[in-house]
């Protein structure tokens, strides 16, 4: 190989470092979207059950927070006091400026969460490490990575996935585009308006054939 030819194949195979570190590839490099369908977040609960000595609290964590389109904060900072069983509701308290809520809890959450209560008693935390503290954004993060690879989802999966999954979620079953805001907790329905856009029954009609 000549040196030249050395010199470029070394160019493409050698990453940038920008200050002292090698920037992340973009994300569109890593995954073709930023949500799951419903079928993979079945897939994704599934095999976090399935992973580790916590799979009740590990699939629990993943509903609520494509049920509740929760942040990955807003779910390991979740509070029994938020939640009212008998009732069946939810208290969403927003972080990053967004507009707190009270949702509905249904059925397959209830019993979730009524096991959950029986099998981490005396923490005020929803969702508890096994020192019985809050689990962090991190072990949160960790365990819906492993859970879309043993899931085989086909690209790496995080937990704000959740949240832009229920988004997109709603607004392929047609819900009002404001109260799909207001559920999300966005002030500004821009931030909404981004689920709808993508919705492909936005499109049926189009054609007729």
């Amino acid at each position: 190989m000549s040196k030249i030819s050395y010199l470029q194949s070394a160019k493409w195979s050698t990453p940038a470092i920008v200050n002292g570190k090698v920037p992340r590839k973009p994300y569109k490099e890593l995954r073709p979207r930023e949500y799951l369908t419903p079928e993979e977040v079945d897939r994704l609960m599934a095999a976090a059950r399935k992973l580790g000595r916590h799979g009740h609290r590990d699939k629990t964590i993943i509903l609520l927070g494509y049920r509740h389109a929760l942040r990955v904060s807003e779910l390991s900072s979740l509070r029994w006091d938020m939640i009212d069983l008998k009732t069946g509701l939810i208290h969403v308290s927003r972080l990053k400026n967004g507009i707190d809520s009270v949702h509905p809890v249904r059925g397959p959450e209830l019993r979730a969460l009524r096991r959950l209560k029986k099998d981490y008693p005396n923490t005020p935390y929803v969702f508890v490490s096994e020192r019985g503290g809050p689990m962090t954004d991190s072990n949160v993060r960790k365990m819906v990575k492993r859970a879309g690879e043993e899931a085989g989802i086909g690209f790496p999966c995080h937990p704000h996935m959740l949240r832009h999954s229920a988004g997109y979620k709603l607004a392929n079953d047609q819900q009002d585009t404001r109260a799909i805001q207001h559920y999300m907790g966005h002030r500004n329905i821009q931030h909404t308006v981004r689920y709808t856009e993508l919705a492909p029954d936005r499109f049926k009609d189009f054609w007729k054939d």
